[in-house]
This record gives structure tokens, sequence and C-alpha cells, in this order.
């Protein structure tokens, strides 16, 4: 009777020493951040929003100096007029004025050429009769041709004139226009780069520069949160993570909460972490915890990175 009460007393003490399958897991809230900086480095001119801040997407965040962008862009849509207004002038051809000129001679040409083709019919008439000798005829002859032959000169000088350019040169000038609307478009580039605006709404983490101080370029200014970038980090034993499946359901209870929200898991990790350090032997299996990682399924804006949470599986 005696070692009978002594190994029931035993069983109670084990049994008690027990710990109980856990109800859940423990875990944290992990932000990922968007860093909102410049290509281009430049001193902070303004920062127009503070740490803890919520904005929308386009609020504005900071401006950096930018009076070298303004000036080179300002040459840019300088030099971009004057190679349009080259390349119009190439267009055009000659000026109103040369036209005019032209017309002009190409009328007193064909007027020679009347007179002369009058002259050269009563050469002819003349030479038939015997009046006149050969050597006048051919003379007249020659003249009208010369005179027609300068009508047809001063027309082809007219038609070239108003045509323009060559084609050669209208492509060079065509390629001008290109290459300086170009440097114009990266010019205002380069302006709009030194403001920068939130990408998507959310919460302002933190401000990483003051005004005045220079930023390098590629360096974050503003760092946000979006709500949708917060989610849930938690550790599963080893002999519960087989059993877990991304997409599956949670709730994540956290205190201050009034009641625990939903999520789904979107991550498991395939490394395995210890807490701690441990051998690998059926004794000690039960350290060997995996990480896992989850998204709520609404938008949580109230809720901060750090919190500690307790998650447990969705029924």
């Amino acid at each position: 009777m005696r070692l009978l009460a002594l190994l029931a007393l035993t069983v109670l003490v084990l049994a008690g020493c027990s710990r109980p399958a856990p109800a859940g897991y423990q875990g944290y809230l992990e932000g990922e951040f968007v860093y909102v900086g410049s290509p281009l480095a430049g001193r902070l001119e303004s920062l127009a929003v503070q740490k803890g801040a919520r904005v929308t997407a386009g609020t504005p965040l900071f401006t950096l100096e930018r009076n070298a962008e303004l000036a080179a862009q300002r040459q840019a849509a300088d030099q971009l007029r004057a190679a349009q207004a080259r390349l119009e002038d190439l267009k055009k051809g000659s000026r109103p004025s040369e036209l005019a000129n032209l017309v002009a001679r190409r009328d007193q040409a064909r007027a020679a050429a009347e007179l002369s083709r009058l002259d050269l019919a009563r050469q002819e008439n003349l030479f038939a009769t015997k009046v006149v000798a050969v050597s006048d005829l051919d003379r007249a002859r020659l003249t009208h041709e010369q005179n027609l032959h300068a009508v047809d000169q001063l027309t082809a000088q007219l038609e070239t004139a108003t045509l323009g350019a060559r084609t050669d040169a209208i492509a060079a000038a065509e390629a001008d226009v290109s290459a300086a609307a170009a440097a114009k478009e990266h010019a205002d580039w380069s302006v709009e780069q030194k403001s920068q605006a939130a990408p998507k709404a959310g919460l302002v983490f933190d401000t990483l520069y003051r005004e005045g101080e220079f930023v390098a370029a590629g360096l974050p200014v503003v760092s946000l949160l979006p709500p949708s970038n917060l989610k849930v980090r938690f550790f599963v034993p080893e002999g519960q993570f087989a059993a877990l499946r991304a997409g599956a359901a949670i709730r994540v209870a956290i205190n201050g909460h009034p009641a625990p929200l939903a999520a789904h898991i979107s991550y498991l990790s395939p490394q395995p972490e210890f807490t701690p350090p441990v051998l690998y032997n059926r004794e000690n299996r039960a350290k060997l915890m995996f990480m896992v990682e989850a998204v709520f399924d609404d938008d949580p804006s109230d809720l901060h990175p750090g919190q500690p949470v307790d998650v447990t599986l969705a029924n």
C-alpha cells in the first residue's frame, strides 16, 4: 500500500510539472518601410512633414535645393526653341522678298524672250525677201534662244527657292530638335526629382534629415509605413510547423485592442531557429522553432511595429 501511494504521488507530481499544449503562438508586429529619397544630391531645403503624421498618396514630403537644375532646365528650353526655329527656317525656303525678286527677274526674262521672238520673226521675213544677211538672222535666232534659256533658269531658281533646304539638311535639323527635346526632358526630370511626394498613404515613421543638411544621392529622407506593409511575425515549434499552410486564416490578439484581428499566413520560413542553441536530439527538438509571417485582411491603421501579439489558428 505504501508503495502504491508513493507511485501515485510521483505520477501526480510529474503530471503537475508537465507543460500543457500551447493555445497559441507568441510574436510581434513587423513593418516593411518605404524609404523615400531623391536620386540627386542636394541640401534639404524644406521638410513638409513631421514624424508621426499620417499622409495620403501624393502628399509633398520634402524638397532639395534645385537652383542648378532650374538653370539647366531654362538652358535646355532655350536650346530646344532655337533648334525648332532653325528647322522651321530650313523648311520655309527663301524669304518673301527674295522670292519676289526671283519672280520679277523671271517676268523680265519672259518679256525679253517675247521681244526676241518678235524680232526673230521680222528677221525671217526680211531674210526671205533678201533684205538682211544670214548673219542678222542667226544673231536674232541665238538671242531668242538665249532669252528662253534665261526664262528656264529663273523658273528653276524660283522653284528651288520655294522648296526650302535640301532633305539632308532638314534631316540634320530634325535630329538637332530631337536631341534638344531629350535634353529638355532630362532637365525637367532633374527638377522633378528634387521634390518628392508620398508614393502611398501611410504613417511618417521617421524623418532622417533636418532642413539645411546635405543629402547624398539616393539616401532616404523620409521613411513611410503604409498600413498594408504591417505584418505579423510569430514563431511555431517544430512539431506544429508541418500543419501550417500559406493562406491559412489566423486570429491576432493585441493588448489594448478590443477584439482579435483577422489575418492569413503569407510566408513560412524554411530555416529553423533555436531558443537557445541546442543539439539535434529527441529531447531538445521542442526548442526548434520556425518563423511564420502573416498579413492582415484589413488595413490596420492604428497598429505599430514592435507590438507583441498572440496568434491562434482560426477554426
